[in-house]
C-alpha cells in the first residue's frame, strides 16, 4: 500500500469510527505503530484529522461536536493542571456548580471529599465522582444527551433557576478572539446561560486548544467570566480581551 492510499484509509477509518487508536490503525492496516504515528501527524498537519491521547479522532468543525469519551482521553495531563488552580477556588460552605465537561471532571477529581461544600451538577458522572461519604451532591434531573452525558433541557434549567450558586466551574468548546464563548448544541448551550445567570462567581476551566476557536452557538462572552484557568499563555489579541473583561487570568505551572 502506498503511502497516500494508507493516509487515505487511515481518514476513512477515524471518520467512520469516529476516533480510532493507533493499535487499532496499526491492526486494521498492517503497518508498525511508529508507521501510523508519523501518517497521524503528517494528516493532523494538513487539517485531515485531530490527533488524541493515543489515536486520532475527525477534524472538529463549527458545527461538529466530539463526544465525551473522544474527549475524555485528550490533552489529560494539562486538564489535570487547570484541576490542580481551580479548586484552591472552593471554600468551605459554599454551594459549587461543576458543569458537565471533561476538564469540570479533573476539577470534580481533585475537589475535597470532607462535606465541606454542597455540589450541584447536571452531569450524572460528576456526581458520580463528586459523591463520597461526608459530601452532599444533586443532580438538576434533565435529559441526558448521550454524545456528551449532560443533562440538559426544561426540567435542569427550572432546577437551576431556582437555586443561587456560589461558584461555577464553566466548561466552553471555543473562545473565540473577541472573547465570546460558544458550543455547538442550542440545548447545552441554554443550560450554560442559566447556571451562569444563577451563579455569584464564574470560573472557566478551558485548555489552550479552545483558544481561537468558534463554534455554533454562543452562549457567554467575557464579561460573563471571574477568573479563566488554562495552560497556555495568551496571545495578545486574547489577552487584551480579557484585560478589557476585568477577567483574572490563572495559568497553570
Amino acid at each position: 500500500m502506498l503511502p497516500a492510499e494508507r493516509k487515505r484509509k487511515i481518514v476513512e477509518l477515524v471518520t467512520a469510527h469516529d476516533g480510532c487508536a493507533v493499535d487499532e490503525l496499526a491492526t486494521n492496516l498492517e503497518f508498525s505503530k511508529a508507521t501510523i504515528r508519523r501518517d497521524l501527524r503528517e494528516l493532523e498537519e494538513e487539517g485531515l484529522i485531530e490527533r488524541s491521547h493515543g489515536g486520532a479522532v475527525p477534524v472538529t468543525a463549527v458545527g461538529r461536536e466530539q463526544s465525551y469519551g473522544q474527549r475524555d482521553v485528550q490533552r489529560l495531563e494539562e486538564k489535570a493542571a487547570i484541576a490542580e488552580v481551580a479548586t484552591g477556588q472552593i471554600h468551605p460552605g459554599q454551594v459549587v456548580f461543576f458543569d458537565a465537561g471533561t476538564t469540570t471532571m479533573q476539577v470534580a477529581k481533585r475537589a475535597p471529599k470532607d462535606g465541606s461544600f454542597l455540589a450541584v451538577t447536571n452531569s450524572p458522572l460528576l456526581a458520580m465522582e463528586l459523591m463520597s461519604d461526608e459530601n452532599e451532591v444533586k443532580l438538576t434531573g434533565g435529559t441526558l444527551r448521550r454524545r456528551t452525558r449532560a443533562l440538559v433541557g426544561p426540567s435542569a434549567t427550572g432546577f437551576m433557576e431556582r437555586m443561587n450558586f456560589d461558584l461555577l466551574f464553566l466548561g466552553t468548546n471555543a473562545i473565540d478572539k473577541s472573547g465570546g464563548l460558544s458550543t455547538p448544541n442550542e440545548d447545552e448551550a441554554l443550560v450554560k446561560e442559566v447556571m451562569i445567570a444563577r451563579a455569584e462567581r464564574v470560573v472557566l476551566v478551558a485548555d489552550g486548544s479552545k483558544l481561537g476557536k468558534r463554534s455554533f452557538i454562543e452562549f457567554a462572552t467575557l464579561a460573563d467570566i471571574d477568573v479563566f484557568i488554562t495552560n497556555q499563555s495568551l496571545s495578545a489579541v486574547h489577552q487584551e480581551a480579557f484585560d478589557a473583561a476585568n477577567v483574572d487570568v490563572l495559568q497553570t505551572q
